[in-house]
């Protein structure tokens, strides 16, 4: 189905398909090997202890490699609009990669460096993956409206600005509530001490994942109209 889709339309469908998998594969084999509680674990509470973290940590990297490729055909994509509209700063759009490119090496921090094993880098690897993803998708957001109508509908770029939005507001609870946890484990049960803390931040964590995942769904439509020769000249269909 992937390699029907016209233009490179299936580079973020398999980003999308191979990133919810990543987590939900991960997050069964931990839950059913015992290892995390199902009520809303850390994301790499899921992919600490083996077999779950040979899985998150093979898995993840691919999803971070699949990232910035289609970050940059997003980049392309945007230069080739943009010499016949010039809707947006060939500089703004290097910048945005750049922060892009940021947090899929945060993702590769996090997927090769264990919660438990080596936390400090871990947490420094989880902080840049998602503090660069959220700047990164709202920079996109804001690129999206700068290129209406010609290239983009109104309907696609308040969807974007609103997963955009709610990530944001996710992103900062995350970090506030994680900053109160005393203590690095992953078996957490109700009723302990930072337990609510742990729960709250978690939400927050799972929803700017997803809110990475749904934002990259959008980018679907607007790479079937392209395509990308090897010499990486890009080519409206």
């Amino acid at each position: 189905m992937l390699c029907c889709m016209p233009g490179v339309a299936f580079v973020p469908a398999l980003l999308v398909s191979w990133s919810s998998a990543a987590f939900i594969i991960s997050y069964a084999i931990a839950v059913l090997a015992g290892h995390v509680e199902p009520l809303v674990p850390y994301i790499s509470d899921t992919g600490t202890k083996p077999p779950e973290s040979g899985v998150f940590g093979f898995m993840i990297n691919i999803s971070a490699l699949l990232a910035a490729i289609t970050m940059y055909i997003r980049y392309l994509l945007i230069e080739k609009q943009n010499e016949s509209s010039h809707f947006v700063r060939s500089s703004c759009n290097v910048f945005t990669l750049c922060v892009g490119l940021m947090g899929c090496t945060g993702m590769g921090i996090v997927a090769t460096f264990q919660e438990l094993a080596v936390p400090s880098v871990h947490d420094i690897g989880a902080l840049v993956a998602f503090g660069s993803g959220v700047v990164y998708i709202t920079l996109q957001s804001i690129i999206s409206y700068k290129s209406c109508p010609r290239w983009n509908t109104y309907f696609v770029c308040h969807i974007r600005m609103a997963i955009s939005v709610i990530s944001c507001f996710a992103f900062i609870p995350m970090i506030v509530f994680a900053s109160k946890i005393s203590m690095t484990k992953i078996d957490w049960t109700p009723g302990e001490k930072d337990y609510t803390y742990h729960f709250m931040s978690a939400i927050c964590e799972w929803t700017v994942a997803f809110g990475f995942i749904f934002f990259f769904l959008t980018f679907i439509r607007d790479f079937q109209r392209f395509s990308v020769r090897i010499s990486t000249e890009i080519h409206e269909d």
